[in-house]
């Protein structure tokens, strides 16, 4: 589908000056000496009911999106102030069919405070599936006067869709490599657009997604960091301290910062406002690198998980962090958590050891089995096929992390034949692109980092100090050396016939250029 029918707001993140209008009420019979009375008190009445000038710089966004919800999201400030400050007042989300909002359905009035970062959400719930929508916020005190820019969104089409469909999934947005340097800062990008934002995301609007996937490491809570900035200082590779005098953030301001930072760039901006979205979480945005919920650090678990919900059109604390959705005829996803239900990292592997809990994998297990989808992709923030870095202890593919939870799963997956029924994973946390297929036949695509200064060259099959170095691991392509390694995204789309569907993966790099593809055909049943 394409974008040419959507409209944005060009006030996307200026300034918006509430404006109130007053009556002339007709010149009542009283004495002249009661008229400065009168004037006086109709100016006070008619005056506007706050003249604060109320800015969005973060425009509009619209996430987990379903064929018939939406949750809409926008945050208030003051002018000039960036990055931690806020303004209370009430807001509703206006949507509607119609670019001029005709017969709007209105979301619950709810007032901002500190509490929530002055963010308004509104959930829209009664949508027709595989409809374009337009939705804007309206704001005040007590008179809901002002009004927010103008974003739109596509609902998902549903089991009984066959409208094609396509989403661009990414990882690893660090904003620091990208603006100071990778802890050099002669290696800051330099771009005459640099204050647009990440180049990739440029390449990402032309493409003109129905959706965008964030799978974690949406933000970097420990870029930079003490550690780092120190060591590159000590080597004579002046470091930038990034706003955060070389520290890694460690208490609530300092993460929300992180996202207000992250989300002000004017591509995020013009993308979230004509491009739904959906939402993961890795280590960088929850705690800190390869974390678990154990360890003794400044970021509690329970802080990194709120402050994700927080910040993002995200279900809230009383909804499951894992979920599925039918995109359409031929699509179904699911969304798996990595962090909240992890063993910690340092146990013994064994079928004790979980990344995902015993709920979540029975979940995962029985809606795998329920699904009557053409195609079956799973996303996970973490890596299950790989091959990865051999000393890591952090996900499925490593020997001493949770190896033996991701045998099993390859295992269960042999045994109900999904290698026999479009069943795929789809990554993020790996710096590099790839497609490499399990010693069981289940294939895997590894997003990549989105930011160029945050790619690296990726591990090999074979390679001995990597988690296959037996070469069990087909590979049907790599970003395997650093000159290969770019930033850039996996571009997913899906088209339908009456005979059979079509799935395809697209890696682009950072600029836009088409680097690997492979489709996937099925023959209906």
């Amino acid at each position: 589908m394409g974008q040419s029918d959507r409209t944005s707001d060009s006030s996307i993140g200026k300034t918006m000056k509430r404006e109130y209008l007053c009556g002339h009420p007709q010149r009542p019979a009283f004495q002249r000496s009661s008229w400065l009375i009168i004037v006086i008190c109709m100016l006070w009445s008619c005056a506007p009911e706050d003249i604060t000038e109320i800015s969005i710089p973060q425009g509009v966004m619209s996430g987990e999106i379903t064929e018939s919800t939406a949750i809409l999201q926008a945050r208030l400030e003051t002018l000039d102030s960036l990055p931690t400050s806020g303004v209370s007042y009430t807001g509703y989300f206006e949507v509607s069919e119609f670019s001029d909002f005709t017969n709007p359905e209105k979301t619950t009035l709810v007032e901002t405070d500190a509490t929530r970062d002055f963010i308004i959400k509104g959930l829209a719930s009664t949508l027709s599936p595989g409809t374009l929508y337009y939705y804007r916020l309206r704001y005040g005190k007590s008179k809901q006067e002002g009004m927010g820019p103008t974003g739109s969104f596509r609902t998902l089409g549903g089991a009984f869709s066959t409208e094609p469909n396509s989403m661009v999934i990414v990882t690893g947005m660090n904003y620091y490599h990208h603006h100071y340097g990778k802890y050099k800062a002669a290696e800051a990008y330099v771009g005459a657009d640099k204050e647009e934002g990440y180049p990739a995301l440029a390449s990402v609007m032309a493409l003109q997604p129905d959706y965008f996937i964030g799978t974690g490491d949406n933000v970097y809570y420990d870029h930079p960091a003490q550690r780092g900035f120190d060591r590159a200082t000590e080597r004579g590779d002046d470091p930038h301290p990034g706003g955060y005098e070389g520290q890694a953030v460690k208490e609530l301001a300092g993460m929300r910062r992180k996202f207000h930072e992250q989300f002000i760039q004017p591509r995020f901006i013009k993308l979230f406002a004509q491009t739904g979205t959906f939402w993961m979480k890795d280590d960088h945005d929850y705690r800190y690198n390869d974390s678990d919920p154990y360890s003794d650090m400044p970021i509690s678990h329970e802080l990194g998980i709120r402050t994700f919900q927080e910040q993002l059109p995200f279900p809230g604390p009383s909804a499951l962090p894992y979920r599925t959705h039918r995109v359409n005829r031929d699509l179904q996803l699911w969304f798996v958590e990595g962090r909240d239900y992890r063993s910690a990292n340092k146990d013994p592997d064994g079928p004790d050891k979980t990344i995902w809990g015993l709920d979540q994998k029975e979940w995962l297990q029985t809606s795998l089995l329920e699904s009557n989808a053409t195609f079956k992709v799973m996303v996970s923030p973490t890596p299950m096929v790989g091959p990865d870095d051999a000393y890591k202890t952090d996900n499925h593919t490593n020997h001493q992390g949770f190896r033996h939870e991701g045998d099993r799963f390859f295992d269960w997956l042999s045994e109900q034949d999904f290698q026999d029924k479009n069943f795929y994973i789809v990554c993020g946390d790996r710096h590099w692109q790839y497609h490499a297929k399990h010693p069981s036949g289940i294939e895997e695509f590894s997003t990549g980092a989105l930011v160029d200064n945050n790619a690296r060259a990726g591990r090999v099959s074979g390679d001995k100090n990597s988690t296959d170095p037996d070469g069990e691991i087909e590979q049907f392509y790599i970003q395997g050396t650093s000159e290969e390694a770019t930033g850039g995204f996996l571009h997913m789309s899906t088209l339908s016939s009456p005979e059979g569907g079509t799935l395809t993966f697209r890696f682009y790099d950072d600029e836009g250029s088409l680097l690997y593809k492979s489709i996937k055909n099925a023959l209906r049943e």
